[in-house]
Parts: C-alpha cells; structure tokens; sequence
C-alpha cells in the first residue's frame, strides 16, 4: 500500500462520490487509487478507530495518513498542475480548516443525497479502484 496514493471516500455519500468523479477526471498521471471507506482495503489496512467513520475522507499518502481538510488538501496537491497551489491552504489554521470540513461532513447527506449502495466504477474506472 505505500506505494500507491489512496483515496478512502464514503461510497454511499452523494458529495464523495461527485469529488471521487471529480478526482477521476483529473487523475491524468494516474497516481490516485480509490476505495470505500466501506470496502476490504479499508477493512485490512486497520485504520484507527477515529479514521473508521463516515464522516471524512482519508488519504493514504506514501506511508502517511491524512484526514479531514488536510487529506481533501493533499488530494488535490497530489493532481499536480494548477492544483498544487491547494498547499497555500494549509496556512488557515488546522481548526479552522476542519471546522469548515465538519461542518460540510455533517450536512453532506442532506444536501448532497445518499446512495443505496457503495459506488460501482465504471468498466474504464476500475483500473483505479481497490475493493
């Protein structure tokens, strides 16, 4: 696993599920790889039990685990291009960040939607996605 940038999303979360699209059609160098929070890569890298909810994404990153605002930071930062300039984020205080993040996590379903089920990659998608 430390060889490769992981995006652990909530599957089943409307929001997640447009920012994994969103990911997706940028990943041009093709350094993301994606998993449900909900999934067995998920379950077998024994995350600790704050990094288990719903209720934020985690980014796995050359041996590093992130999570909340600093993960969705690192994700875009890990696009290259333009994107990278997400780094001058990470001056806004961590509290600050997160509270912001929390806020939106906590809102996500009503104004995003759940799904049934977890999302399915499409046939050209599934080179990205670890079970």
């Amino acid at each position: 696993m430390d060889e490769k940038s992981v995006v652990f999303f909530d599957g089943v979360c409307g929001l997640c599920n447009r920012f994994v699209d969103f990911l997706i059609r940028r990943n041009i160098r093709g350094r993301l790889f994606f998993s449900p929070l909900q999934g067995i890569t998920a379950l077998e890298l024994n995350l600790p039990e704050s990094m288990k909810g719903m209720d934020t994404v985690v980014f796995v990153h050359r041996g590093k685990t992130y999570v909340q605002s600093a993960a969705a930071l690192r994700i875009l930062m890990e696009l290259g291009g333009l994107w990278r300039a997400a780094w001058i984020s990470l001056i806004i205080p961590r509290f600050i960040r997160d509270a912001v993040y929390n806020y939106v996590a906590r809102n996500r379903y009503r104004w995003f939607g759940r799904k049934e089920s977890c999302r399915l990659p499409s046939p050209e998608e599934r080179k990205w996605f670890l079970p």
